[in-house]
């Protein structure tokens, strides 16, 4: 049995046209259902196979799509304004407040620390404080067995008895010579003998009355007392252990005498410490208290310096009022110290004095090769825009964002900062452009 199988040629489906003058307002709607076809799954089987026409698209359409291709071919071949446009970014000289700091840091300490030691080796057999007591001056805070020191103390006392007592009998005899030299019962030799001995009784007096006293001081030194009054910030030892106070003292306590008053000892770089004086105000923070700020007055600049890997510093003195005792000792400072102050003076930003131009950059005049040490160079747009003038200006403070202006701009100025069509080029303060 043969199957006959006849298939349909395949009909194109016509998709109406619009008149070429369709007008761009046309309802989206409207060009949707005329223009776009249908979604394939309404389409019949010979209608999916139908080919898109490409006149089906209105000349308004086609005008937009040629317009984008331009403007997208004119981007990207990298098209640049107008040689009349400016090419600078610029900035205005403005008039205000310049304040001037020197940063540092440093470690925060009582102003009176002092670190209690022991005289005298032994064990230690009671202590009555701990960190954060608070001491007076005399208290006893500690003690040493006294055992060993109360014997050599009664040993001194008997070594003196018996030094008393030979001073007596050596004062019986020279009495008893004196009297016998007159009859002939002694001689001269024998009466000088006895003041000798005599004199050298009494000096042995004086060297065990010395050894007494050391034996006293020794036993006293057995109780640990307070030097001042103030806080124990630290312990080092616990009742039962033995020190030997052979060659060092060792350190049984550390006591800050006021810790309402403090000091930061801040290093401040040999650059900078030239600007720092007594009386300056400075403001600090440390970690503990990250977004408070704390007050402070320099107190002294000493002048011994200290060389740390080819790095030399200076220690400032800083001193700091703690009265809500919230500051302690060993915190790190990130100091601040206000070294000037100018109201109502020319300013421009520092990206004015690190600007550099570009190579082929044109001038109005020739900028300078050389300047003075207090001197800077900056540029000012020329007159069309295109052109840069050299500017030369003499500096002064700085904030590390604006620079104090002295003379060679004024307050209708502006300065260049950076270019609008190439990458910025920075260089050193105020230098010529390449080349010059």
């Amino acid at each position: 049995m043969k199957l006959n199988i006849q298939f349909l040629p395949e009909q194109t489906k016509k998709f109406p046209m619009k008149p070429a003058a369709t007008r761009c307002g046309t309802r989206m709607d409207a060009i949707r259902a005329r223009f776009i076809p249908p979604a394939i799954g309404t389409l019949k089987r010979q209608e999916r196979r139908a080919p898109y026409p490409a006149a089906a698209f209105p000349v308004c359409l086609r005008g937009m799509l040629a317009t984008l291709a331009a403007l997208a071919l004119l981007t990207g071949s990298g098209c640049k304004p107008s040689g009349n446009a400016p090419k600078y970014e610029t900035a205005p000289v403005t008039r205000g407040e310049l304040i001037q700091h020197v940063t540092a840091s440093g470690t925060l300490s009582a102003v009176v620390s002092v670190d209690v030691g022991s005289q005298v080796s032994g064990k230690i057999v009671a202590m009555s404080v701990d960190f954060n007591s608070p001491v007076k001056k005399g208290q006893v805070i500690a003690e040493i067995d006294p055992t060993v020191y109360a014997a050599a103390l009664r040993q001194a006392e008997g070594e003196l008895a018996s030094a008393q007592a030979d001073v007596t009998l050596k004062r019986q005899n020279l009495e008893r010579k004196k009297t016998l030299l007159p009859l002939k019962a002694a001689s001269q030799l024998d009466l000088d003998q006895a003041v000798a001995e005599l004199a050298q009784a009494e000096a042995t007096i004086v060297i065990r009355q010395a050894s007494l006293e050391s034996a006293q001081a020794n036993l006293g030194y057995c109780k640990i007392t307070a030097p001042v009054d103030g806080i124990v910030i630290a312990r080092k030892v616990d009742v039962g252990q033995t020190l030997a106070a052979a060659m060092t003292t060792p350190i049984l306590f550390t006591i800050a005498q006021d810790i309402t008053k403090m000091n930061i000892s801040a290093t401040v770089s040999e650059a900078d410490i030239g600007q720092v004086k007594d009386g300056q105000a400075v403001e600090f923070t440390v970690d503990a208290f990250p977004d408070d700020v704390f007050q402070g007055t320099v107190t002294q600049v000493r002048k011994s310096p200290t060389t740390t890997q080819n790095v030399v510093t200076y220690e400032t003195i800083i001193t700091v009022d703690n009265r809500e005792q919230k500051l302690f000792p060993g915190m790190t400072a990130d100091v601040s110290i206000l070294v000037a102050d100018h109201k109502d003076v020319l300013q421009l930003p520092n990206t004015a004095l690190r600007y550099t131009p570009p190579t082929g950059a044109k001038f109005e005049q020739t900028p300078p090769a050389k300047l003075e040490r207090n001197q800077r160079l900056v540029y000012s747009p020329g007159s069309n825009g295109t052109t840069l003038k050299p500017v030369i200006v003499k500096v002064g403070i700085t904030d590390n964002v604006n620079t104090e202006i002295l003379d060679g701009l004024t307050t209708a100025a502006r300065v260049v900062t950076s270019d609008l069509s190439t990458t910025t080029k920075t260089g050193g303060f105020g230098g010529p452009p390449p080349g010059q």
